[in-house]
């Protein structure tokens, strides 16, 4: 078995690298494409209300919401909230990045399958991050096998919904390219830009994964260790 800062060089620290990367590299791609005017002028707000419209949706509201990078679709208000870097930008970064959000809103309308998997399991998960730390905390602290156990099937939750948001987020973005695509939103060069952009953006949900997962195992390895020489 791996000692404790071998798994850290051998595992957790290409896994850290990896999630470094991948939020420079979105940041990187991000404003790289947002200084690409696309040849419609089409601004993010009319990108995913065009996308929207294309798949049968009417009832979403698009509004504005302050911060960079914050954009996001709220199923509880129907809402897709675009970023200031987004909304009224007339960017292939801005069409890329609106038409995903939109994606998502397509998602729910059509009652996609993982994106209601993933709803389903928020309020559960979201109680099982909260407390798993705390439990690690105290289980490690107290040398308490059941409380570390608990807070390994808790931080497992965490992990689980980490994997079901992958293929709701590859999907948002596929129906997102595919729409922009038969629509004629972006033109060819354009649309591989946004296909970029897209990219990395999903680059940061795998990277977040896998850190998850690695440290789960360490988890795993030290409630094991401790056991053994129990």
């Amino acid at each position: 078995m791996f000692y404790y800062q071998d798994y850290y060089l051998a595992v957790i620290l290409p896994c850290l690298l990896l999630t470094i990367f991948a939020q420079m590299n979105v940041s990187s791609t991000f404003s790289k494409y947002s200084r690409v005017r696309n040849h419609r002028s089409m601004t993010g707000a009319q990108a995913a209300e065009a996308v929207l419209r294309a798949n049968g949706v009417m009832d979403v509201r698009i509004e504005r919401v302050a911060g960079n990078l914050t954009d996001h679709y709220d199923p509880r208000s129907n809402v897709i909230r675009l970023s200031e870097g987004v909304y009224d930008a007339a960017t292939v970064s801005a069409v890329g990045v609106a038409a995903h959000e939109a994606g998502h809103a397509v998602q729910y309308a059509v009652g996609y399958g993982p994106i209601k998997l993933r709803s389903a399991i928020i309020p559960v998960c979201n109680v099982g991050t909260r407390l798993s730390f705390i439990l690690l905390v105290i289980g490690l602290a107290l040398y308490s096998e059941p409380l570390f156990a608990l807070g390994i099937v808790f931080f497992s939750l965490a992990v689980v919904f980490q994997l079901v948001t992958l293929p709701v987020e590859f999907n948002a973005s596929h129906r997102a390219l595919e729409t922009i695509e038969a629509r004629g939103l972006l033109s060819e060069d354009e649309l591989s830009g946004a296909g970029r952009v897209l990219r990395a953006a999903a680059l940061t949900y795998v990277a977040a994964l896998l850190m998850s997962i690695v440290q789960l195992l360490r988890y795993v390895l030290i409630f094991l260790g401790r056991r053994g020489r129990n």
